[in-house]
């Protein structure tokens, strides 16, 4: 189990902040790629209504469970326990949870290249609301990574990608948009 401490920021150009990185030492760790995450609860949302969090995470052939804490903020930076395993069957994964008891009650994807800045993972995300960087690592590193590469570290924004996006979707009824956030096929 590890403690997850990150800054999740809003931004208007992934390309500046690549830039950025390339210009440094960072090192490109991933490509650009697809991530589909289901993530599963009780049929009464007994691991939500606990800020818990119980995802699969499919990225190329990789799958990976991971189960998240309740988080907690220390200004910007969210906290949050994190046990994280890779199996090698996501649809057994899927079907075992299923047999437990559980469900999928919300799918989200989100396009991701990921980069290391020393013992920091840096990542762009490109989403359907739009696109952040998500910066983790020990908290006492995250504010200066911020702005080396440009980005304000107060203008994170508490809050995963599911409730970021009730919150979009909320804004924009006009939309239509579906409760799960994925890209339009």
């Amino acid at each position: 189990m590890t403690i997850e401490s990150e800054l999740k920021i809003p931004v208007q150009d992934l390309g500046s902040v690549r830039h950025r990185l390339r210009t440094t030492d960072a090192q490109l760790v991933q490509p650009t790629q697809r991530e589909v995450n289901l993530l599963f609860d009780t049929h009464d949302g007994r691991l939500a209504s606990g800020g818990h969090v119980l995802r699969l995470r499919a990225v190329a052939d990789r799958h990976l469970v991971t189960f998240k804490g309740a988080a907690s903020y220390r200004g910007a930076i969210k906290e949050r326990d994190e046990i994280e395993m890779e199996v090698s069957d996501g649809e057994s994964a899927a079907a075992i949870l299923g047999r437990l008891g559980l469900r999928i009650t919300v799918r989200y994807e989100k396009d991701r290249e990921i980069w290391l800045v020393d013992d920091v993972t840096v990542t762009l995300d490109h989403t359907p609301m739009g696109d952040y960087v998500e910066i983790e690592g020990m908290p006492r590193e995250l504010y200066g990574v911020a702005r080396m590469l440009g980005l304000d570290p107060l203008s994170a924004v508490p809050g995963s990608y599911v409730s970021l996006w009730q919150q979009y979707r909320s804004a924009r009824p006009e939309l239509g948009l579906p409760a799960d956030m994925v890209f339009p096929t």
